[in-house]
């Protein structure tokens, strides 16, 4: 492991990797920053200018923007109370009071610190458990990771929708773009391609992530007010020492919070920064204010939480190939389009890689804090800049990376009809990141179904119980999907409820 190590820190310590990693981290910080833009669409955009780059110095980007994007949201949320991420919201409910009392300063200071030990300690988590992780998945067989694409799949589609038929049709649909082309296993036939020559290599998933997460959302952004807000002055901010002796303890559990919610598939920092908010809210006695007017732990909590959230993501999608959320997702795909092969096996051909990616996401965090205390000014301006002006400028780079993936056309065209697809599915709330989960993990589930169903000629029910772990995951699998019907919900909801009632009485 120390030669690996010696190894990793060699070829990122170049000065080409650290400039890149620091363009990542200030690129995600701006796009986190500005409301209505999102970490995700930043990164489907820059996958498709990294096509022709080598590993290291892609890798080096995406994890900056990766890092630099989750932070940026809590910036608008402070300032003008319009958070930039999905998991920047809990930090609105105590940064922005902040910022109405003159604050604005101190709590960007804590949020960036507390970001900066957050994303360390979940860096550690993810260095110390994927080895063992991925050590346990050399067991499975091809019917164990059509399993486990399933229930990524399933579980990502009963958060990422309200309703649990909407996810999972959004995910087959996803499957369904992903069949395209011609047939992996055996080569000799083009499915869905009616005749069209340019079909035959399937819809390329960077032109799809940019169209569904790209021009989506530009779409609809469209129709969305614009708005005029007093950016107050961000001074200050460099945080105190004694802050972050006082909250330490509140920093330690917040992270452990957001790694282990990151770490299950389908759950994001949005979610993990709630939980940690609330737990906040529960736990700690003597808060500076009281929540939800300016308490300085209402920030800590879920800035510490979204931040560790990106260790604990990249846990499943190292050691197994599942992507957690739609950033983690994107985070995959970029891998797989360099040629690096995520998943048990990693830690045996590309070992390398894993602790490259563990350093680079060490020095983003640095950047991060460097960058988010000492350019909080210029940030305070970007929030404001009008949607007519950024939003052009955000599909000419959609047009820009799509052509850019292989200088054809056609690539282009099935950008437009999947954004045009895309905007169709958030208006009537199907899920978007369910759908290019489905893109991500198709082939994985198509491949090694047909590989274990050759195996076990056809015996489905042999494969499952035979293996004792294909029955877990199937009996996984089931009660989700069981514990979704409305019945069974009520029935659970009435046996809880009685519960609570005895313990009360």
């Amino acid at each position: 492991m120390s030669d690996l190590l010696i190894q990793a820190i060699s070829q990122v310590f170049v000065f080409k990797v650290i400039m890149l990693i620091g363009i990542g981290t200030v690129s995600g910080i701006l796009v986190g920053a500005i409301p209505g833009l999102t970490v995700t669409m930043a990164t489907a955009i820059l996958v498709s200018f990294t096509y022709g780059w080598s590993l290291l110095e892609a890798l080096a980007l995406i994890m900056g923007v990766f890092v630099g994007g989750v932070y940026g949201g809590c910036q608008s949320a402070i300032l003008v109370n319009i958070p930039g991420a999905p998991a920047a919201i809990s930090t609105a409910f105590d940064g922005f009071p902040l910022s109405q009392r003159g604050e604005a300063g101190r709590a960007i200071g804590i949020a960036t610190s507390q970001s900066f030990l957050g994303g360390l300690i979940g860096t550690g988590v993810l260095a110390i458990l994927a080895p063992p992780i991925s050590h346990f998945a050399l067991r499975f067989g091809s019917f164990e990771y059509f399993l486990l694409g399933i229930f990524g799949l399933t579980t990502i589609s009963r958060l990422a929708s309200k309703s649990l038929i909407k996810g999972l049709l959004s995910a087959c649909f996803g499957i369904f773009i992903a069949m395209i082309g011609v047939d992996p296993v055996y080569g000799v036939c083009g499915r869905f391609t009616y005749g069209n020559t340019q079909l035959m290599g399937g819809v390329h998933f960077v032109a799809a992530l940019i169209g569904l997460f790209g021009l989506s959302e530009v779409l609809a952004q469209i129709k969305l007010a614009q708005f005029k807000a007093i950016i107050p002055k961000a001074v200050g901010v460099m945080p105190k020492w004694s802050d972050m002796k006082r909250y330490f303890s509140l920093t330690i559990r917040s992270s452990f919070i957001g790694v282990f919610i990151g770490a299950l598939p389908g759950v994001g920092g949005d979610i993990a920064s709630l939980v940690a908010y609330d737990n906040a809210k529960r736990t700690v006695k003597n808060p500076s204010r009281p929540f939800g007017e300016g308490a300085y732990e209402g920030v800590v909590a879920p800035e510490t939480a979204n931040n560790a959230c990106v260790g604990g993501a990249l846990i499943p999608a190292l050691t197994l190939g599942i992507p957690g959320d739609a950033v983690s997702a994107l985070v995959l795909a970029s891998f797989f389009l360099h040629g690096l092969r995520p998943g048990p096996l990693m830690m045996v051909h590309n070992p390398d890689s894993f602790w490259a990616i563990i350093i680079m996401s060490i020095i983003a965090n640095v950047f991060m804090l460097i960058f988010g205390l000492s350019l909080s000014k210029v940030f305070s301006y970007v929030v404001a800049i009008p949607k007519n002006i950024l939003m052009p400028i955000i599909v000419v780079l959609c047009v820009i990376g799509s052509y850019a993936i292989e200088g054809n056309i056609f690539h282009v065209w099935a950008m437009v009809l999947l954004g045009l697809i895309g905007w169709i599915m958030r208006r009537f709330d199907y899920s978007v990141g369910a759908m290019v989960l489905g893109i991500i993990l198709g082939p994985i589930i198509d491949q090694n179904l047909r590989r274990s169903l050759v195996l076990s000629e056809g015996n489905i029910i042999a494969a499952i119980v035979g293996r004792p772990i294909s029955l877990v995951l199937f009996v996984i699998i089931i009660v989700l999907i069981i514990s979704e019907i409305p019945i069974v919900k009520l029935f659970w909801y009435k046996i809880f409820s009685g519960l609570s009632k005895k313990t009360h009485s």
